[in-house]
């Protein structure tokens, strides 16, 4: 049932994309490349060998998407600016082509009365900046902040949230870790500054932007979860306590207590990253929201092989543990340890094995994940939880980054051959649910 599950009146709902997975148009009107166009010259870095070159062409059909978002009667949209498409070296000359398509896009939701929640940097680095080093290079951090301060100066006054980064944790870990997802770096040391580059930009870039007066609310977005031992032995919870260290812990803490977990320093060792004085009194910059994005929890065994989840736990398409209870657990262990400022989930949802079958799309499987994290979602408000949105991760099916277009996270399925838009079963039920919760009493 969804009638119990209640929330603030006041609440935002919303959709989200990224400009890499949606826009297509990779060299049109000026824009320079980036990581992930380079990352896909090489098929072999792609599951199904395929690029973001067209994606879900967005940057021909955004006023079609905008009335979609429209349809489902959402308050909000999130999306991605890419860098190299107003600022094709980062750094250097603007591209006012690339800047007319974002006025554009805030034209057409300010017509339909969506709030647009812009983040700056979603994993798609000017690729001049990563021949100069990348995010290894200090400097880039200070590129940044230029880059923030301009898109501030610009549209600060005309959306309703900037975030400066999407889940650095994973640009670092994955970009620069094992190399699963652009540049293609595999180096643990590397990955570890690089995180400490990410913050020290996040920093920079909320200093820029309040210094050109920028109106809209300013954070940050990060993936988070709970880390659980799989047993009740020794070593499993000491795996759980060093994971949560280093993943949660590593990002939330520098923002909000000036300093790095002690826990994950020691276990990095030599690889501990390279910090300058003011660097943490740079980053530990006060945050008008926090984004949360929430998929899954860390299952943390010590045993070889690894104990898996209980075989009762649905798995995604990713392969991901469906846990809405993680998300409860998640944001009242954030309440406990920080002096949070309104949150906001700003991703959540999941990959189904989708298919078109007489006109319609039928994803239960996807109902039921959004209905139950939103059930845990209500639960984190009712005890005492500042969230205030809700973004669904995502509007469309969508070039999903090392996947390619092999899994679809979209509640709008999308023909990748034609660009037809087809919304899905859960599409129509979230649609319905919003309307329920404005039709219902509410909150106060």
């Amino acid at each position: 049932m969804t009638d119990s599950i209640r929330f603030p009146a006041t609440f935002t709902w919303g959709v989200a994309t990224s400009a890499f997975q949606i826009e297509g148009a990779a060299t049109a009107d000026g824009k320079g490349p980036s990581i992930w166009d380079t990352f896909c010259r090489d098929p072999a870095n792609i599951i199904d060998g395929s690029n973001g070159d067209v994606a879900c062409d967005h940057y021909h059909r955004y006023l079609d998407d905008v009335d979609l978002i429209a349809s489902l009667g959402v308050d909000a949209y999130r999306f991605s600016m890419a860098w190299s498409r107003v600022q094709p070296l980062g750094s250097g000359a603007w591209n006012e082509p690339g800047f007319d398509f974002y006025d554009r896009l805030l034209d057409a939701l300010a017509a339909k009365g969506i709030a647009a929640h812009l983040t700056l940097y979603h994993w798609d680095l000017p690729q001049a900046l990563q021949d100069a080093g990348g995010w290894l290079n200090r400097d880039t951090a200070h590129r940044f902040a230029d880059y923030a301060a301009e898109v501030s100066r610009r549209f600060g006054d005309r959306v309703a949230s900037i975030a400066t980064h999407n889940e650095p944790w994973c640009s670092a870990n994955l970009g620069y870790g094992n190399g699963q997802f652009a540049p293609g770096v595999a180096d643990a040391k590397a990955a570890i500054q690089v995180s400490h580059h990410l913050l020290l930009s996040h920093g920079l870039a909320m200093s820029a932007m309040r210094a050109v007066g920028a109106a809209a609310k300013l954070g940050i977005v990060l993936n988070q979860w709970t880390a659980d031992p799989a047993t009740d032995s020794a070593a499993d919870h000491a795996l759980a306590e060093l994971e949560y260290a280093r993943s949660v812990q590593w990002f939330m803490d520098p923002i909000f207590k000036g300093s790095y977990p002690a826990l994950a320093l020691r276990a990095h060792g030599a690889n501990a990253p390279v910090v300058h004085d003011g660097d943490f009194a740079a980053i530990c910059q006060p945050l008008d929201f926090l984004g949360v994005n929430y998929y899954f929890r860390a299952f943390c065994s010590a045993e070889t092989p690894p104990r898996q989840p209980p075989e009762a736990h649905a798995r995604t398409d990713m392969g991901w543990e469906v846990y809405p209870r993680g998300l409860t657990e998640l944001l009242l262990k954030l309440h406990r340890e920080y002096p949070l400022p309104p949150v906001y989930i700003t991703e959540n949802g999941m990959a189904s094995a989708d298919r078109i079958e007489a006109g319609a799309v039928s994803d239960a499987a996807r109902i039921d994940y959004v209905r139950t994290h939103l059930s845990a979602l209500a639960e984190a408000i009712a005890q005492g939880v500042d969230v205030r949105g809700y973004f669904l991760w995502s509007l469309l099916d969508n070039f999903e980054w090392n996947s390619g277009y092999a899994k679809r996270f979209g509640i709008v399925y999308v023909d990748y051959a034609t660009q037809q838009r087809t919304p899905k079963a859960s599409a129509r039920w979230y649609r319905d649910f919003i309307a329920q919760r404005r039709g219902a009493p509410t909150l106060d």
